[in-house]
């Protein structure tokens, strides 16, 4: 088992607010981190999925900035399902298992 999710120790207090910033760095890696952009537009796109992330905490009617542990399951439905139209189902799987692990830690 790894001992850590996104710089997150698994063998540490883990709180809410780690496990939304895990989320948005997944998010991030999965969809923008090695797309072959340019490094001047990393931040914009690190930004992008940040927002994305905002969103479906709002439309999960959960708060970004002050997250719940039902709130971060709610949100992580909502990613699952808008990545599903663009990645492949294994891939939303395995990011969406090493965030539950966190949650379950919480």
């Amino acid at each position: 088992m790894k001992s850590k999710i996104y710089n997150i120790d698994l063998d540490s207090k883990i709180t809410p607010l780690m496990v939304r910033d895990a989320i948005t760095e997944c998010f991030w890696n999965a969809h923008c981190k090695d797309t072959g952009i340019a490094e001047d537009e990393k931040e914009a796109n690190r930004s992008y999925c940040k927002s994305i992330v905002e969103k479906a905490f709002t439309d999960s009617h959960g708060d970004f900035n002050n997250p719940t542990k039902e709130s971060i399951v709610g949100c992580l439905d909502i990613l699952a399902s808008f990545a599903k139209s663009f990645r492949d189902p294994s891939i939303i799987e395995k990011h969406y298992e090493e965030i539950m692990l966190l949650v379950s830690k919480l």
